[in-house]
C-alpha cells in the first residue's frame, strides 16, 4: 500500500531527459529519443500506467550518435542522430530523424536520409518492452520484473500484457514493413542514394483488450488528433503578448503555452478543460495545485478556472469513508487512473487535504468578480454551500472556529496543506508538530472562502445571506489575529499543534494570508519586514523556510527551497497591503531567476541566497513543466499591472507599476466576459481597448479591503 507522506515530491529523472506531454499522458526519454528500463523513471505513461518501459533503436547493430533533440510543441519531438555505416565508417553519410508524438498511445515517425551517391542496405531493429507498473511504483522505484508479463505476436504486433491488481494492461506495438517478434520490431531495408525510408511506429495501450476510443494509426498524420486541434485553439485563444522586455514576453509565452499543455479533460463533459498540477509525475487533477494554478492564471484564460471547478464539483465528497478519507462537501486532493490507485488510496480519488474545500469556494467568488456568466457560476453555488458544511462541520474538528487536519489511517498523507511533506510543518527548533495542526494560510484561504460566498449573495442579491458570511469572515479574521499571532517575534504562527501551541518557526506561509487579506494592517508591516529579509528573501523568491530556523535546509523539498508560485502569492499579498517596492522586488527576482531556466520556471529550486552561486540552483526532482510555476509569471505581471476586473462593481481597476526595465507592455486577446480587450500600460500608464458595455476603467488599484458592506472589516481573494 502506497504511504502517501513517505514521498510527495517528484521522481528523479535521467540528465538531459526530454518529456512530452498530453493531457495525461506523458514520455519521459533519453536525448536521443532512447527509453532505458534499467531502474531508471523514464517511459511513456498512459492513464497511469507504463505502457513502454525500454525503447531502444539499434541501425546496423549500433546505437545512433545523438545530435540535436527538439521539442516543438509540448506533445512532440524530434530527434536528430548519425547512424552507423554498415562497414563501420566514421564519417556516415545516414543521418536519422525520429519524430514523437504522445497522446493516446505513442507514434515515433522514423526517416532514414542517405546522403551518399551509392544505396545502401540498413538492419534496423526496435527492442522493445512494458512492464505495464503504475506511475506511483515508477516513481518510488519500486517496479516489478519483467517475468510477470506475457508478450505474444498477433496480427503483426508485439503484444505485452500484465495482469495488475485484477486488471490487464497492455501494449500493441506494430509498424508497416516491421517484422514482429517477441524482441520488438525489426526491418531491411535498402536506402537509394540521396534519397531516404520513412515508417510510422505505432504504439496502442490496452486496457483489459480494449484500446483507447482515438489511438494513433497509421495514414493518419497525429496533428489531425483531437488532442493537438485542442492544444492549436488554446494557443488561438490565449493573449498574444508584447513586452519591450523579450525575456519577459518570452517567459510569458511559454507560461502560456505549459498551461495549455498541462490541461486534461473530462471524458463525459469534453468541453470542460482542467488544469493538471505538473509534468511528468503530477498528470492529474490536483484539488489544491489545480485551483491555485487557475487562480494565477485567470488574466489568461478565466474558463480554465470555470472548467477546475465543474471538474472538482463532480468529485465532491459524498459520504465518509476513512480509507480515502471523504467526507459529504470535501473537494478531493488527487485524482488518479492507475491500477493500484483503489489500493493505494481507497478508491481513484483521495480527499485528504485542508485547503482545497475553502479554496474551491474562494474560486468560485473570485470568477463572479471575473465576469463569468450565470450559466457557469449558479450551478456552482450549490456545491460552494456543501464544502462550507464541511468546513464547520467536519474541517473545524474541534469547534473553535479554525480548521485542522489529522489523517484517519495510516496510509494517507500526515501533512494535508501545500507543504505536504512528512517533514513540512516544524517549530523553530526543528521539533515536528502533532496533528491535529490548524495552519495559519489554511485559516487565510476559510476567510477567503467566507468572503467569496457573501460575494455570491450579493451577486445573487441575497443582502441577508451576504451579511452573514461577510460577519464569519470578520470573526475569523479577529480570533485568527488573536491565536496566531507571535508578538514577541513579530510575525504569525506557521500553525497551531494539537495542544493549541503556536508552531513559531517562520515560514512563506504567512504571505499567503496577506494575499488573502486576513492579516490586521497595524501587523502586515511586521509580516513583510520578516518576509523581505535576508533570512527570507534570497533574492531570486522568498524561501518557505527562513535560514535560521533549525529544519532550514536550502536543498530541502518544502524547509529552505523557493516555489515560485508560493513566491508569486507572497507577492501578491505585499501589493495588497500597499508594500509596493517590496511586491516589484520580488516579482522581479522570480523573472530573473526563470532566465537561468530557458525562462521556463520549474516547480520549486533550491534556497540559496543569490550572491552565493551565479544563478539559482536548480533542485534535482522538480517538476517541468508545472502548472502553478507556469502559471506564477502571469500573476506576477497581473499585480504589476493591478489589473482587478470587479464585474460585481461594474468596474475594472488598471494602475500599473511596471519597471523601467520591462518596458512598454501590451496583451491582446485578454477575456473579459465574452469581450476580448487589450491591455497596454508602460511605467505607471495604462489604458485598456474594448471595454464590455457597463465596465467602467478605474486608473487605480483595487483597495485592498473594498468589498465588504459598511461596518465590516474584510477582504478578498484577489491581489490589490
Amino acid at each position: 500500500m502506497t504511504a502517501w507522506n513517505a514521498n510527495t515530491e517528484a521522481g528523479a529523472s535521467e540528465s538531459g531527459s526530454v518529456t512530452v506531454v498530453e493531457g495525461s499522458s506523458f514520455c519521459i526519454s533519453a536525448g536521443n529519443g532512447d527509453i532505458s528500463s534499467e531502474g531508471g523513471t523514464n517511459g511513456a505513461f498512459f492513464q497511469d500506467t507504463r505502457i513502454i518501459s525500454h525503447w531502444v533503436l539499434r541501425i546496423n547493430g549500433s546505437l545512433r550518435e545523438p545530435l540535436a533533440a527538439q521539442r516543438s510543441r509540448p506533445f512532440a519531438a524530434t530527434f536528430v542522430g548519425r547512424a552507423k555505416w554498415p562497414d563501420g565508417r566514421f564519417d556516415s553519410p545516414l543521418v536519422v530523424r525520429q519524430t514523437r508524438h504522445i497522446g493516446p498511445g505513442l507514434q515515433d515517425d522514423i526517416t532514414l536520409e542517405n546522403y551518399a551517391a551509392e544505396p545502401v542496405e540498413c538492419d534496423i531493429e526496435l527492442l522493445v518492452d512494458a512492464d505495464q507498473a503504475d506511475l506511483f511504483d515508477v516513481k518510488g522505484g519500486r517496479t516489478t520484473g519483467p517475468a510477470d508479463t506475457t508478450r505474444e505476436v498477433v496480427d503483426g504486433r508485439l503484444v505485452i500484457q500484465a495482469v495488475r491488481h485484477g486488471q490487464q494492461r497492455g501494449t500493441a506495438v506494430g509498424a508497416r514493413e516491421g517484422v514482429a517478434s517477441l524482441d520488438g520490431l525489426r526491418f531491411h531495408v535498402t536506402i537509394p542514394a540521396r534519397g531516404k525510408w520513412t515508417t510510422s511506429v505505432i504504439v496502442v495501450p490496452l486496457v483489459n483488450g480494449k484500446a483507447p476510443a482515438d489511438p494513433f494509426t497509421e495514414g493518419r498524420l497525429p496533428h489531425h488528433r483531437e488532442g493537438v486541434r485542442r492544444h492549436l485553439d488554446w494557443e488561438e485563444g490565449v493573449p498574444r503578448i508584447n513586452v519591450a522586455d523579450t525575456g519577459l514576453q518570452d517567459l510569458l509565452n511559454r507560461s502560456q503555452i505549459d498551461l495549455g499543455s498541462l490541461r486534461i479533460f473530462d471524458a463525459h463533459h469534453p468541453e470542460r478543460a482542467a488544469v493538471a498540477a505538473g509534468a511528468p509525475w503530477f498528470m492529474a487533477l490536483f484539488g489544491r495545485d489545480s485551483l491555485l494554478a487557475s487562480y494565477m492564471s485567470l488574466m489568461v484564460d478565466p474558463n480554465l478556472a470555470a472548467g477546475t471547478l465543474q471538474t472538482l464539483a463532480g468529485l465532491q465528497g459524498k459520504k465518509v469513508d476513512p480509507d480515502s478519507e471523504e467526507e459529504p462537501g470535501r473537494i478531493p486532493h488527487e485524482v488518479r487512473l492507475g491500477v493500484t490507485a483503489g489500493l493505494s488510496l481507497g478508491g481513484t480519488a483521495y480527499y485528504g487535504t485542508a485547503d482545497a474545500t475553502p479554496l474551491f469556494v474562494a474560486l468560485l467568488g473570485e470568477l463572479s468578480r471575473w465576469g463569468l456568466s450565470r450559466d457557469v457560476v449558479q450551478p456552482l453555488i450549490a456545491h460552494a454551500d456543501r464544502a462550507l458544511e464541511w468546513i464547520q462541520k467536519y474541517g473545524d474538528r474541534d469547534g473553535d472556529g479554525f480548521v485542522e487536519y489529522l489523517r484517519p489511517n495510516d496510509h494517507g498523507l500526515v501533512n494535508q496543506g501545500w507543504k505536504d511533506s512528512w517533514d513540512g510543518i516544524n517549530f523553530a527548533d526543528g521539533t515536528m508538530a502533532e496533528a491535529p495542526i490548524a495552519l495559519c494560510e489554511v485559516q487565510g484561504y476559510v476567510y477567503a472562502a467566507y468572503i467569496g460566498r457573501s460575494l455570491l449573495a450579493r451577486w445573487s442579491g441575497d443582502a441577508p445571506l451576504e451579511q452573514h458570511w461577510a460577519d464569519r469572515a470578520a470573526e475569523l479574521k479577529t480570533a485568527f489575529n488573536e491565536k496566531f499571532w507571535l508578538p514577541d517575534k513579530g510575525y504569525f504562527a506557521v500553525a497551531l499543534d494539537k495542544d493549541k501551541r503556536p508552531v513559531d518557526a517562520l515560514t512563506s506561509n504567512i504571505g499567503h494570508c496577506l494575499w488573502t487579506g486576513i492579516v490586521d494592517e497595524d501587523k502586515a508591516p511586521s509580516v513583510v519586514e520578516h518576509l523581505m529579509s535576508p533570512q527570507m528573501f534570497t533574492g531570486w523568491g522568498i524561501r518557505t523556510l527562513a535560514s535560521d530556523m533549525g529544519a532550514y535546509n536550502p536543498v530541502s523539498y518544502h524547509n529552505g527551497s523557493v516555489w515560485p508560485h508560493d513566491t508569486a502569492l507572497v507577492a501578491t499579498g505585499l501589493m495588497r497591503y500597499g508594500f509596493v517596492d517590496e511586491a516589484r522586488r520580488v516579482a522581479l527576482g522570480i523573472f530573473d531567476a526563470a532566465e537561468h531556466f530557458d525562462n521556463r520556471l520549474p516547480e520549486l529550486f533550491c534556497g540559496f541566497d543569490r550572491g552565493e552561486f551565479p544563478g539559482p540552483v536548480p533542485y534535482p526532482t522538480a517538476c517541468s513543466p508545472q502548472a502553478w510555476a507556469a502559471a506564477a509569471p502571469v500573476q506576477l505581471a497581473r499585480i504589476l499591472l493591478r489589473f482587478d476586473p470587479v464585474f460585481t462593481r461594474g468596474v475594472v481597476h488598471l494602475a500599473p507599476i511596471l519597471p523601467e526595465a520591462v518596458g512598454t507592455f501590451r496583451a491582446e486577446n485578454v477575456l473579459l466576459d465574452s469581450a476580448r480587450v487589450t491591455i497596454n500600460a508602460s511605467g505607471t500608464e495604462g489604458s485598456i481597448e474594448g471595454l464590455p458595455p457597463g465596465l467602467k476603467l478605474v486608473a487605480e488599484p483595487r483597495p485592498p479591503l473594498a468589498y465588504p458592506p459598511e461596518g465590516v472589516v474584510a477582504g478578498g481573494v484577489a491581489g490589490r
